[in-house]
Order: C-alpha cells, then sequence, then structure tokens
C-alpha cells in the first residue's frame, strides 16, 4: 500500500484524468477500501481540491471547480506542452495583455521542472526561431468577453469596421471564434441581417457589452475552420475566373481544397475549377502552379492576364542557361554541356 501522502497525489491524479470515480473504482485502483478513500477525499478537500461527491450506487467522485486555484499535477508531456506555450506568449503573439502574466507563470513552472523537463524546453526555446508580426494584435480581455458570451449564450453589442472603413453598431448572438492565419474570428448569428456573419476581433471598434440569453442554433457549417476560410476567401475575391483542368477531380483534390476553389467533374479526364483571388495576376499564377494543363472559360480579361503572363515568363527564360544533363551514352552519367556549348 503506498504510503499517505504519495497515496493523495496518486489519488488526485487519478481525478485530473478521468471524469467520473466509483468509489469501488478508486479503491480498486489504490489497492485500499472504499472507507480509506472517503477519508483521503476529505484530506484533498481540506487542501483546497473540491472533490464533489454524488451518494448511491451510481454515485462517484468528481473533481470540480473551487474558489480558487489549487495545485495542479501534470505529467512530463503536459509539464513540457504548458511551458512552451507560456515561452511562446511570453515572447509576443496576437494576443495582448498576456505577456508579464506568461513570464510569472513560467518562472514558476521551471522553478519546480526537473533536469531533464528543463532541458527539453530549453531546446526548444533555444533551436526555435518565432516568426513576429503573424498577424494584428487583440486584447485578452476582448478574446476573455467573447469566449464567455459564447459559453453562456449570450448577444454581443459592439462596434465594428469593415475593411473599407465603413463602420457599424452590431448585435449578434456568438457561436465560436477561429484562429486563422494570425487573426481572431468571431461566428455569429447577425440579428439585424438574420444571417450568420464572420467578424474579426481585431476589427471591433468599441467595447463589447453583453445583451440577453439566446437559444442555442446549428452552425452554419460542422467544420467551421472551412467555413471561415470559405468567408475570408469570398471577401478577399475581386477576381473571378472558371478554368477546365486537365486532370480528373480526385487527383486534384488535395491540391484544390474546399477553401481556395470549387472543383467540380467533368468526365474521367477533366474538372470545372471555379476561384477567386484579389489580384488579377496572383489568380493565373496559383491556377498555373496546381501543376497540370488547363483551359481558362472566363472572364475575358483573366485569358487575357494568362496570355499577358505566358509570354512574360517566355521572355524572362529567353537568356537563361539550360542546365546540364547526364550523358546517357557516358558510362559513368557524366553531365555532358548543353547544345552549343564549348
Amino acid at each position: 500500500m503506498l504510503e499517505t501522502s504519495a497515496r493523495l497525489l496518486r489519488l488526485l491524479s487519478l481525478l485530473q484524468m478521468h471524469r467520473d470515480w466509483t468509489g469501488t473504482q478508486l479503491a480498486d485502483e489504490l489497492a485500499i477500501t472504499p472507507r480509506t478513500v472517503r477519508r483521503d477525499v476529505d484530506k484533498l478537500r481540506s487542501l483546497g481540491y473540491p472533490v464533489n461527491a454524488a451518494p448511491g450506487v451510481a454515485g462517484g467522485y468528481r473533481l470540480g471547480a473551487g474558489s480558487e486555484l489549487p495545485p495542479l499535477l501534470l505529467d512530463d508531456d503536459e509539464a513540457v506542452a504548458v511551458a512552451v506555450g507560456l515561452r511562446t506568449a511570453a515572447g509576443g503573439s496576437s494576443v495582448t495583455g498576456i505577456e508579464e502574466s506568461s513570464l510569472r507563470a513560467l518562472a514558476k513552472l521551471e522553478q519546480v521542472l526537473p533536469p531533464a523537463l528543463r532541458r527539453r524546453v530549453g531546446a526548444v526555446h533555444a533551436y526555435t526561431v518565432p516568426v513576429p508580426g503573424m498577424g494584428p494584435e487583440v486584447d485578452s480581455e476582448a478574446l476573455s468577453t467573447i469566449a464567455g458570451a459564447c459559453r453562456d449564450r449570450v448577444q454581443l453589442r459592439f462596434g465594428y469596421g469593415t475593411h473599407d472603413g465603413t463602420r457599424s453598431r452590431r448585435l449578434v448572438e456568438p457561436h465560436r471564434m477561429v484562429h486563422l492565419h494570425g487573426r481572431w474570428y468571431l461566428v455569429a448569428w447577425d440579428t439585424t441581417r438574420e444571417d450568420w456573419r464572420t467578424f474579426r476581433v481585431d476589427r471591433i471598434t468599441s467595447k463589447l457589452a453583453l445583451g440577453r440569453r439566446c437559444t442555442r442554433r446549428d452552425p452554419p457549417d460542422p467544420d467551421l475552420a472551412a467555413y471561415v476560410l470559405r468567408q475570408v476567401s469570398a471577401t478577399r475575391s475581386r477576381y473571378q475566373a472558371r478554368v477546365r483542368l486537365h486532370a480528373p477531380k480526385a487527383q486534384l483534390e488535395q491540391q484544390v481544397p474546399p477553401y481556395f476553389g470549387t472543383l467540380t467533374e467533368i468526365d474521367a479526364e477533366c474538372c470545372l475549377l471555379e476561384v477567386g483571388a484579389g489580384w488579377m495576376g496572383g489568380l493565373a499564377v496559383y491556377v498555373a502552379s496546381i501543376g497540370v494543363d488547363f483551359t481558362v472559360l472566363g472572364p475575358p480579361e483573366f485569358a487575357e492576364e494568362v496570355r499577358t503572363l505566358g509570354a512574360r515568363f517566355a521572355r524572362a527564360a529567353e537568356g537563361a542557361e539550360s542546365p546540364a544533363v547526364a550523358d546517357p551514352a557516358s558510362p559513368d552519367g557524366a553531365e555532358s554541356a548543353p547544345p552549343g556549348g564549348g
């Protein structure tokens, strides 16, 4: 049987990893009697751990939320993950207002990390190059308010500025937040427009105000990440194009995800691509980079852009030297000079 202190730590670890335990299950795990389980649970409560208990045959124990944060037990991988996350937040991220708190928490954690785990965390930090400026900064308090409104299903009021500078007041029923490409997006039901909308959190121009409770709605798409990607793409898609790709749809589905464009099967050898972008030249380069032959179906200005870029690329390559190639007649596969070379 474990000593009392070691047994209490083991009991706490079990309660943290499993939602509900019966007294019998805990007794079996710890090789003690149900009566000892009850005594140990009382000791954890006296230390500040809120262990809830339900009576009866189907009852059990569950670690709940208390009025203050008690010590947590983390396994090795969890401790490393938390420390790396704190280092990242302390070094600057798209969320403002958490750098100092992250440094304080990191100092406490690293003080008690075993040397082996401290070396693992240090290695990740030493051999990782952060890339600053991944997206506009947002206030951590705003994120907390939005997340709480999503959880409690209460309306949010705020001022909002669109990409073209238009400002408006919004009353929404928040559903979820999505973090995409360094930006935070709120997916919410807009009560004025009576439709789902996506809002960039960094474009909220006023203090968030909570409203009345709202009913739960089915989300616009089970895959909210893909939904936001499509919404963002549509917003940026000033130019549209329709292209016949000379390859089967199944072959190209990995290269053309749904948020970049729509693929429709034409036959066993071709498919239709409908795609948009905010820059005509970039749209042409993207289609060409898919890596298969294609035919422009429209609009005419897109076909003209493809012709212009094609001619420009051809002129750019005229003065380039041809790469050396291996001579198949050479017994050792030595490289031969390109035709016309000295």
